[in-house]
This record gives C-alpha cells, sequence and structure tokens, in this order.
C-alpha cells in the first residue's frame, strides 16, 4: 500500500531525558496515512518511551511534533487523543467486568461526549451508537459484543483494545506489541486488522515479531540506545549491515 506524501504526524529531533538518562535522542520520524510504519529496536532502544512522547503521555525535553504540518504541544494524552492520536498498551487496558459494547463504547464517550452531556438519555445518543458499532464490525467483535471482557481469549482482549482505540475515530493509531501472547492463528487475524486499518489512518507498531514486521510493513524505523539508527523500506533495513549488528543479527 502507498502512503500520503504528507504526515500526519512527525517529529523533529525529538528528545527526552531523566535527569541524566537520555531515553529518546534527536529522532525524527514521519507517519502517513496509508502507511505502516514499524519502529524495531532492542529491549531498552527508547521505543515506548518514543510512543508516550506522541501520544503526550510525556513531554519532551526538546525537538517538536507536528500534526498536519503544523506544531503541536502535546501537553496530556487527552489532547492528543481529541486531536486525533489513538494508541494501545503494551499490556491490556480494559474493563474486565464489563462488555466488549460497554468497553467501546465508553472509549467513544470520552472522546465524542462534552461532560456536560454524559447523563442524557441514551436514546439521544445514536450517532455514538452508531460509531461504536461500526468500530465493532471492522475489528470483527460485533456478533460477540455483549461478552464480558475479561472472560475473552487474550487475543480477543487486544482486539477490544484496539477497537476501544478505533472509536475516537483516530487518524494516528500508535501501536504498542499488540501480538504480545498471540498464537499463529491469532496473529494472522491480526495482521490482517493493520494491514486494513493502514489504509485510511497512519500506523506507529512496536512489535519484536521480525516475520510478522516484514510481511505488513511499508516503512521501518530502527532504535538502538535511544538514537534513530535506520529507516526506510523493509527490503533495506533487511540489508543494512548496521543494524544486523545492533538488532537483527543478535536475533537471527
Amino acid at each position: 500500500m502507498s502512503g500520503d506524501d504528507t504526515p500526519v504526524l512527525e517529529t523533529t529531533a525529538l528528545s527526552k531525558s531523566f535527569g541524566g538518562l537520555a531515553a529518546v535522542r534527536d529522532v525524527s520520524i514521519a507517519l502517513r496515512r496509508g502507511e505502516l510504519h514499524a519502529l524495531i529496536g532492542p529491549n531498552g532502544a527508547g521505543k515506548s518511551t518514543l510512543v508516550n512522547l506522541l501520544s503526550g503521555e510525556l513531554r519532551p525535553t526538546s525537538g517538536e511534533i507536528r500534526l498536519d504540518g503544523r506544531p503541536f504541544d502535546s501537553t496530556s494524552a487527552p489532547r492528543m487523543a481529541q486531536a486525533g492520536v489513538a494508541r494501545s498498551f503494551q499490556r491490556t487496558n480494559i474493563f474486565p467486568p464489563l462488555s466488549i459494547l460497554e468497553n467501546v463504547r465508553l472509549a467513544a464517550q470520552a472522546i465524542h461526549t462534552p461532560a456536560r452531556e454524559l447523563l442524557r438519555p441514551r436514546t439521544a445518543a445514536r450517532d455514538l451508537d452508531a460509531r461504536v458499532t461500526a468500530v465493532l464490525e471492522r475489528i470483527g467483535l460485533h456478533e460477540a459484543s455483549d461478552r464480558i471482557a475479561g472472560t475473552l481469549s487474550h487475543g480477543e482482549q487486544r482486539l477490544i483494545e484496539i477497537a476501544m482505540a478505533l472509536a475516537g475515530n483516530p487518524r494516528v493509531l500508535l501501536l504498542d506489541e499488540p501480538l504480545a501472547g498471540m498464537g499463529n492463528e491469532e496473529g494472522e487475524a491480526m495482521a490482517h486488522l493493520l494491514m486494513g486499518l493502514a489504509r485510511d489512518h497512519a500506523v506507529l507498531l512496536i512489535e519484536h515479531d521480525m516475520d510478522f514486521v516484514f510481511s505488513v510493513a511499508d516503512r521501518m524505523t530502527v532504535m538502538v540506545e535511544g538514537s534513530l539508527l535506520a529507516s526506510g523500506a523493509p527490503r533495506d533495513i533487511r540489508a543494512d549491515a548496521a543494524v544486523q549488528r545492533a538488532y537483527l543479527g543478535a536475533a537471527s
């Protein structure tokens, strides 16, 4: 698939330090609609910290984040979500006692419903209900929407989390290890879903399964020790000697 040349979300020389530790150093990255961009690297490379910066969970020490080409001060995760940037987490982050439908509806309400309207009758929220239904149908959970989230398999719970991210109608999806704990069959279903989502979203994917990454990514960025080591098409990343020494070779 091919992406739009204009980045939806991009950074220039983005850095984050914790005291004397530089977790992210001068990282410039561009995410485009229609492109699945994989972010890879060894543990401790700074990948999750970068996602936390992009999602507003952390404030950068220096550098710039831009949305649609304009500087954007990511002062909070809610503000980034309102601007169309959604994320999932390494650990499944759902409400286990609630149904699939209730989980996704709460996520949609958080973005689309002003606080003053939260107590209005449900019958007055037809647009919101339509949005939730569309998301569940896209993810493949519509027929199971009444099932309790905590009773589902790990793979199904990961799907709920992606559905919750989609409920806000985002333009950018930041997905942190969505395959973690999945078997082969669930992984194949996830690959098909992510490639479909990348057609109309800008997707950043963190994943350690290299076979999976090379099968789905349109573009790849490699981080090592907080810095950007290489970025390009998967075939170029696979052939890059520095990447092989720092990451791929050690994993093979």
